[in-house]
């Protein structure tokens, strides 16, 4: 890969995980989601006045993206509701990478060759053992409701992967996707919110407008990134070494939402960051 493009994605996790840090901060977690992708689309609501419309071609895959956005978004916000950031992240980010290369190979043909296949096991074993947490004595992997919910978001998280790499590559940029993708989910997500929980979806847009509008900038400058780097580089491997937004997400878990931390995380860490370089040599 491409170093530019390997420290682009890398820069996009980090973004990625700073906007699902917002989740567990103030707001309720569906509440907060439908607002940040609001938000997303007022910050790229400029851009679709410089942009062209995507190609006809391109809609379809638009119009499958923002229904399995929906699904994403309700499983994540509920995975956050019952657990902690650094054990829903790592297991719905954990086992998308896995999801995503076997559907890349199937659906794209894009071979990873063994380098890329080591690399993307790695990284989805390590940030699987970030998501082990002590309970009492010892260690609780699974925790109910919120590791179900994860692993629906890393279903989801595969599929419009696979559903938006391949639509941004549709056209001669993928400018006019990823535009119109943000502002239509921005409009998708402020009718399900006003629809499911006006109250709240106005108070916290009046109480939480400066986090709220922090987090669209984060989100949609992560996910552009993503997008094109999909364009440039095989699918599979900006969606695994996306995923490492995983140690960004842990870290700000253990310094800021004061989450535990133990031996375990940290080889798992190392485990991380060998993916990465076998990605980067890929």
């Amino acid at each position: 890969m491409d170093a530019f493009v390997f420290f682009a994605v890398l820069a996009a996790a980090a973004f990625h995980a700073g906007w699902n840090a917002l989740l567990k901060v103030k707001l309720e977690p569906l509440t907060t989601i439908s607002l940040i992708s609001a938000a997303c689309g007022v910050v790229v609501l400029p851009l679709a006045f410089l942009v062209e419309l995507p190609e006809p071609a391109a809609w379809p895959f638009i119009g499958m993206s923002l229904s399995l956005h929906l699904v994403y978004y309700v499983a994540l916000a509920e995975a956050y509701r019952f657990g902690d950031l650094s054990q829903v992240y790592p297991i719905a980010r954990g086992t998308a990478p896995l999801i995503t290369a076997i559907g890349a190979n199937i659906w794209l043909g894009e071979p990873l060759g063994l380098t890329g296949w080591l690399g993307v096991m790695l990284l989805a074993a390590g940030i699987m053992a970030l998501s082990l947490r002590r309970r009492g004595g010892g260690l609780d992997a699974f925790h109910g409701r919120s590791v179900a919910f994860a692993l629906l978001t890393a279903l989801t998280i595969a599929a419009y992967t696979l559903v938006d790499g391949t639509g941004a590559r549709i056209g001669a940029s993928p400018a006019p996707y990823i535009v119109w993708l943000f502002l239509l989910d921005g409009v998708m997500m402020v009718a399900f919110g006003l629809i499911r929980m006006p109250a709240a979806m106005i108070q916290g847009a009046k109480s939480s407008w400066r986090i709220v509008l922090a987090g669209g900038v984060l989100s949609s400058t992560a996910y552009a990134i993503a997008l094109w780097a999909m364009t440039v580089a095989p699918i599979a491997l900006v969606a695994a070494l996306r995923e490492t937004s995983v140690l960004f997400a842990a870290l700000i878990g253990i310094v800021f939402l004061r989450e535990p931390v133990y031996a375990l995380r940290i080889v798992a860490g190392c485990v991380v960051v060998a993916g990465i370089a076998l990605l980067r040599v890929r």
